[in-house]
């Protein structure tokens, strides 16, 4: 079983940047499947974008659709989330979380290993 450390966030203003990075332990970090998830203040933890173990197939939320940009390096065992455009709205904490299932998916209850999560703050 792998664990996940993520590292990146920060505070930035509207319209900025941040890159989000998430290092894996463990020899089986290629066989899961990854994804980022956040949650803001009082609200339920949502998902953001997912990769398959491959690399090959990604899947985004709505909301971050064209602005964010989720890869792996499976050499590296880590995986990282670009964010542009940042709007108020990004505010959360991030967790980076793996999954044993083939498929990519949003479904939280897919994933079995989580993060501590990293804060990531957006001013106006």
């Amino acid at each position: 079983q792998v664990q996940l450390v993520e590292s990146g966030g920060g505070l930035v203003q509207a319209g900025g940047s941040l890159s989000l990075s998430c290092a894996a332990s463990g020899r089986t970090f290629r066989n899961y499947g990854m994804a980022w998830f956040r949650q803001a203040p009082g609200k339920e933890r949502e998902f953001v974008s997912a990769i398959r173990w491959s690399g090959t197939t990604t899947l985004y939320a709505d909301s971050v659709k064209g602005r964010f940009i989720i890869s792996r390096d499976n050499a590296k065992s880590t995986v990282f989330l670009q964010m542009n455009s940042l709007k108020p709205e990004d505010t959360a904490v991030y967790y980076c979380a793996a999954s044993p299932f083939l498929v990519v998916t949003n479904n939280k209850d897919h994933y079995n290993v989580w993060g501590q999560g990293t804060q990531v703050t957006v001013s106006s």
